[in-house]
C-alpha cells in the first residue's frame, strides 16, 4: 500500500490574552474620557466666554409700532409675593426688558417668574443644550438699591406707553415724585384685594386724569397713566438690556403699616 502523506499541522487561532484585552479596554476608556473633556471645553468656550462679555439685548420694535395704540396687556403674572400675584402692567408688545434690583427701606423681596437672562456660565450652557421653555419670560438682575436684590421690579417700555394696574384693589394714595426739586409724575399706591395687609406701589408714570384716591382698579384692565421719561435726571440700569435709555415703570410691595415716602 502506498504510504499515507503525513497529516498537516492544524493552525490554532491566536486569541488575545486576557491581559491584552484589559489593556485595550483601559485605553478605549481613557480616549473616551479625554474626548468628553475636549467636547465640554469647546462648549464652555463657545457659549460661555463670549456671552459673558456681551449681555443679551432685547430688540425694540420700530418707532411707528411703538407709538400706535396697543390696548391693555394680556393677563400675565410676572412676580409673586406670597399669595399676591403681580401682573404685567404694560402691553406685551411694548415691553423692552424686565429687571429686578434692590429697593428702598421696607420694600419686600419678590419672587420673579420666568428665566434670568444674565445668569451664570453653567445656566447658559444648560439653556444651550436643553433649550429654554417656549414663551418663557426673561428677566435681568440689575445692580443698585438696598435690601433684597428683587425688591423692586422694573418693566421697560417707551415713554407714553399706557400703564395698567398690576393687581386688583383700591387706590389708597397718589404722591408726587420729586427729583432735584422737580416733580416727575406720581407714585400710585394700591391696596390689593387678596392681600389687604400689603400695598403695591407703582412709580415713574404720568397719571390718568380720572384716577383718584378711592378708585377701584382691576389688574391688566384699569389704566393708571403712561410711562414717564426720566432719562434727564436718572441713569437707568435697565438701559444695558434695551435699545433706548431704559425707560420703565417700577413696582414694589410693602407692608401697609410701613409705607415709605417717595
Amino acid at each position: 500500500m502506498p504510504a499515507m502523506p503525513p497529516p498537516r499541522a492544524t493552525r490554532r487561532a491566536t486569541r488575545p490574552r486576557p491581559r491584552d484585552a484589559d489593556r485595550r479596554l483601559q485605553r478605549f476608556a481613557g480616549l473616551a474620557f479625554v474626548g468628553a473633556v475636549l467636547v465640554l471645553t469647546l462648549l464652555l468656550t463657545a457659549f460661555g466666554s463670549v456671552r459673558a462679555e456681551t449681555p443679551p439685548v432685547t430688540v425694540a420694535e420700530p418707532l411707528s409700532n411703538r407709538l400706535a395704540p396697543a390696548g391693555p396687556p394680556r393677563p400675565q403674572i410676572v412676580a409673586l409675593r406670597g399669595k399676591l400675584r403681580i401682573q404685567l402692567p404694560v402691553p406685551q408688545s411694548r415691553v423692552t426688558a424686565v429687571g429686578y434690583h434692590g429697593g428702598s427701606v421696607g420694600a419686600l423681596p419678590l419672587e420673579p417668574l420666568g428665566k434670568r437672562g444674565n445668569q451664570g456660565l453653567l445656566g447658559r450652557l444648560v439653556d444651550r443644550v436643553f433649550g429654554p421653555e417656549r414663551g418663557q419670560l426673561v428677566w435681568y438682575q440689575l445692580e443698585g438699591g438696598s435690601g433684597s436684590a428683587t425688591s423692586t421690579l422694573d418693566v421697560g417700555a417707551p415713554p407714553g406707553t399706557d400703564v395698567f394696574a398690576p393687581v386688583d384693589g383700591v387706590v389708597t394714595g397718589m404722591s408726587d415724585v420729586v427729583v432735584d426739586r422737580r416733580t416727575y409724575g406720581v407714585r400710585v399706591d394700591i391696596q390689593p384685594t387678596n392681600a389687604p395687609a400689603l400695598v403695591v406701589s407703582i412709580t415713574r408714570l404720568q397719571p390718568d386724569p380720572i384716577l383718584t384716591v378711592g378708585s377701584t382698579v382691576a389688574a391688566a384692565k384699569t389704566r393708571l397713566g403712561t410711562v414717564l421719561d426720566m432719562s434727564e435726571v436718572e441713569k437707568h440700569a435697565l438701559a444695558e438690556y434695551t435699545q433706548d435709555a431704559g425707560h420703565h415703570v417700577s413696582i414694589s410691595v410693602r407692608p401697609a403699616t410701613t409705607l415709605a415716602l417717595p
